[in-house]
């Protein structure tokens, strides 16, 4: 067994140790606090596997499997004490206990997120002066702006989840202590943050008004969504439209939407006669200029990672490679913030549609070009698909529905994504340099964007265009059973046909 595949292991004990942690303290109700803190909890699972990886490592030192399932249990239990020394910094804090006892303390800190607007409110969050964030619901006028430092008086209060969204748990990945609404704020000095964020954001706003001045809404609103990320001008009409038509996730720049762009730009390089070396440079270096420009959110970069990854691994032509090469970005990003492998679906989205690029993908490509031939298109169709096929059991437990034409309105967009970008980026540029250019400009941008909501809109119209399925976690890793068994049949097939 290679060093590689052996530390590929470790990386997957400690994944489950997380998981498993998370899932325990959530079954037991750990957000209510329990005595003693979170080492109470999962204790006896962490001294268990231990006491075992040691009898195993001891006693069995000369066989090597059990000596590397000693090791993988000492990753496991590595991952149960991360993900409690994560919840223990959160649920024990000072601003926590504050909000327990429903107390209004007066606090400093700097803006550190891009304020977010949603029609007479604002939400803030702030970065307190000892290293806590509290998130800040306050009224849109007067604005703030990122890296304004702020004086904030009022109640900290407990985050609330309802039936459709668990904020709680979103506010956890997030770092996030408390919550204050419509406290007493005082401005106490701007431009305290990373001066080189602060110009992204501004250049972001910059092409969000350029998008606003040129095209009307649903057409700018939509494309503000795909080319920055920020679904807020979207109407809840048209989000509704987009998740029955199973096209939703071209709205977002984190997650698949990155892992789609990685491939369709390598897919261009080599279109335009590029070696495959130059192309991946090509890319990578779009790939990586598209997240600074939409302010480099935590979500994109995580996204980017992994498409870089998958970039590498079709560069040097072992895709395989780049599989192992992800899971152990994910471990290193789950280390560091453990609330992301159950609270965050991009992360899980991102992680999933580049394991299904990288182990469907060659599989699709194959069969595909048998129809279509080996082109751009066939990248395409193979690189859709097998992403859709890893993430759709965890689109449907969380959001509990199942888009029937998908397969054909991703088929009818998602090869226009390319000439998306490239449209939008024109006109958010051009607006931004030359206002009387920037409405010629425009027109591309504006017949594709009615091409996507016209696509949208009369599949969501057909009949049993999706259908309710509610799924639970038995059924949730079942589907993942099944998905890993079929993958794995695939691959023994190809290769049959090679032999």
């Amino acid at each position: 067994m290679s060093k590689s595949k052996i530390f590929l292991f470790f990386c997957l004990s400690f994944l489950a140790g997380v998981f498993f942690s998370s899932f325990l303290l959530a079954r037991i109700g750990y957000a209510e606090g329990v005595a003693g803190g979170p080492a109470r909890l999962c204790l006896p699972f962490i001294l268990s596997a231990g006491l075992l990886a040691v009898v195993l490592i001891a006693v069995f030192w000369p066989r090597k499997r059990f000596v590397i399932v000693g090791f993988c249990l000492i990753f496991l239990a590595i991952g149960l004490w991360r993900y409690e020394a994560h919840q223990q910094k959160i649920f024990f804090g000072p601003y926590r206990q504050l909000a327990q006892q429903n107390t209004a303390p007066t606090i400093k800190g700097i803006i550190i997120k891009e304020p977010a607007i949603s029609g007479s409110y604002a939400k803030l969050l702030i970065k307190t002066d000892n290293n806590e964030k509290i998130s800040v619901m306050t009224d849109r006028w007067p604005e703030y702006h990122y890296g304004d430092r702020i004086k904030i008086s009022g109640v900290i209060g407990l985050p609330a989840s309802d039936a459709g969204f668990d904020y709680s748990r979103y506010l956890m990945k997030e770092g996030v202590a408390g919550v204050m609404s419509w406290p007493i704020i005082e401005g106490l000095g701007e431009n305290q943050g990373n001066p080189i964020y602060g110009s992204l954001l501004r250049l972001k706003s910059r092409m969000r008004q350029s998008f606003e001045q040129n095209l009307s809404p649903p057409q700018s609103s939509l494309l503000t969504a795909i080319i920055l990320g920020d679904e807020r001008p979207v109407s809840a009409e048209w989000k509704n439209i987009l998740n029955i038509s199973g096209i939703r996730h071209i709205t977002s720049v984190s997650g698949m939407h990155i892992v789609i762009f990685s491939d369709i730009l390598m897919g261009l390089g080599l279109a335009i006669g590029l070696w495959r070396g130059q192309a991946f440079y090509l890319a990578l270096i779009a790939l990586w200029l598209f997240i600074i420009m939409v302010g480099a959110p935590a979500p994109a970069i995580r996204a980017g990672v992994m498409g870089g990854l998958l970039l590498l691994g079709q560069k040097i032509g072992r895709e395989n490679v780049a599989g192992r090469a992800v899971v152990m970005a994910a471990a290193f990003m789950v280390f560091q913030n453990p609330a992301l492998l159950r609270g965050d679906i991009g992360f899980q989205l991102s992680f999933l549609a580049t394991l299904g690029i990288i182990y469907l993908g060659p599989i699709f490509r194959s069969r595909i070009a048998v129809i279509t031939g080996r082109n751009f298109l066939s990248e395409l169709l193979a690189m859709t698909f097998s992403a859709q096929i890893f993430t759709l059991p965890i689109l449907i437990y969380n959001f509990g529905y199942f888009s029937l034409v998908a397969p054909l309105a991703n088929i009818l967009v998602v090869p226009l994504l390319s000439a998306v970008m490239a449209a939008g980026f024109a006109l958010g540029l051009t607006g931004m340099i030359w206002q009387t250019l920037a409405w010629l400009v425009s027109l591309p941008a504006w017949a594709l964007m009615t091409y996507f909501l016209r696509v949208a809109e009369y599949a969501s119209k057909i009949p049993m265009a999706s259908i309710s399925l509610k799924i639970s976690w038995p059924w949730f890793f079942a589907a993942y059973a099944v998905i890993g068994a079929f993958t794995a049949w695939l691959w023994r097939r190809e290769k049959e046909r090679f032999l």
